[in-house]
């Protein structure tokens, strides 16, 4: 909106002319959904406490954990909002990459508003059913890996690039359609598996984002992604607007829902955020190196498989518990060691993503 309405004067002020840099408008982004956050994250916690909208904490999970029980969730509500917000004031609206990642956050996070609603309000011990959630998934998916697909704007539409390996290039053709569903299904439910332990996600959905704005911007630059070996997609850097919005959203967040938390981010949270995610790779053709800048989240959901997998044939439980995060509690760690630690292993996959650019 302030691109669409200030850059224009630039003619007449030439200060105005910082809204053309995408680097001023993401940093822009960030503070505004900080500031959002900040301003309405006590009132959203007031809110949420008055309409008893508690955490029911399983009597079968980590009995360390059984002290949140009530603690207020459906924060991700603030997370969207952020998001939202920010994006809309400082992106190029006409952009269409801006309202198709967009569209991948709201109708996730809408899915799993839904389910909380269910679980928390009208006090339904499941929720959406698995087949209703997964069915609901699979719809938001499609609608984007068809308009991905059939946009006339990017000729490699249905290319898959590889890292660390220099030019190559895979033409998914038709599989595409069901290839962008699994990243984005799969990725929207890994963060929501991860979502257990007091900001270990959200703090992850930061360092995820940071890196997501170096690629993005980089690849939707003609020079330097063609100095690096990467596919350019016009117009994609616009999508760092949408990155530095969500680091905002993730840091604000952060600030309530660091342990001991105040509120947690609930279905509409994690799933939106994770659609996020997903949404951003396939737009800028980064759907292995989201395996690994989110290569926390991709454990997560693994152990959760491995885990049911095993027990189902032989019995035997490979971890302690699942997801993975509270294995570890269960060996000793102190919820606080399980996050930062997880977050160092977060950062260090992010430079390694970040690596691939260069090493290829």
């Amino acid at each position: 909106m302030l691109y669409h309405l200030l850059y224009p004067l630039h003619s007449a002020f030439s200060g105005f002319n910082v809204f053309k840099y995408i680097t001023f408008r993401s940093a822009g982004a960030v503070i505004t959904a900080l500031v959002v956050s900040f301003a309405l994250g006590p009132w959203v916690i007031r809110r949420l406490r008055m309409l008893k909208v508690g955490q029911h904490v399983r009597d079968d999970g980590p009995q360390t954990h059984l002290g949140k029980q009530g603690t207020p969730t459906m924060g991700g509500l603030l997370i969207i909002a952020a998001i939202t917000g920010s994006v809309l004031l400082w992106s190029d609206l006409t952009n269409a990459y801006v309202w198709v990642v967009l569209f991948g956050t709201l109708a996730f996070g809408a899915i799993g508003f839904w389910d909380d609603y269910l679980k928390v309000v009208k006090k339904q011990s499941t929720g959406l059913r698995a087949r209703e959630k997964f069915g609901l998934q699979i719809l938001a998916s499609l609608a984007i890996a068809l308009f991905l697909s059939m946009n006339p704007n990017d000729p490699s539409s249905t290319h898959l690039t590889v890292p660390f390996v220099k030019r190559l290039v895979i033409d998914l053709g038709w599989f595409y359609i069901p290839f962008a569903v699994i990243v984005l299904v799969g990725s929207s439910n890994a963060v929501n598996l991860t979502d257990g332990l007091d900001g270990l996600a959200t703090g992850l959905v930061g360092i995820a984002a940071t890196a997501n704005a170096i690629l993005v911007y980089l690849g939707g630059h003609r020079v330097i992604s063609e100095y690096l070996k990467i596919q350019y997609i016009p117009g994609s850097g616009e999508l760092a607007v949408f990155c530095g919005a969500l680091l905002g959203a993730s840091l604000g967040f952060l600030w309530y829902n660091s342990h001991p938390a105040e509120m947690f981010m609930g279905d509409v949270g994690s799933l939106s955020l994770g659609g996020a995610l997903g949404a951003l790779a396939l737009v800028t053709k980064h759907e292995l190196i989201l395996v690994i800048v989110g290569g926390i989240f991709v454990a997560e959901a693994l152990s959760v498989m491995l885990q049911v997998a095993s027990y189902k044939l032989t019995g035997k439980r490979i971890f302690k518990m699942a997801p993975i995060h509270h294995h570890f509690e269960q060996l000793g760690w102190h919820e606080s060691k399980v996050i930062i630690r997880f977050w160092i292993v977060g950062i260090i996959l992010a430079l390694v993503s970040l690596s691939s650019l260069k090493l290829r």
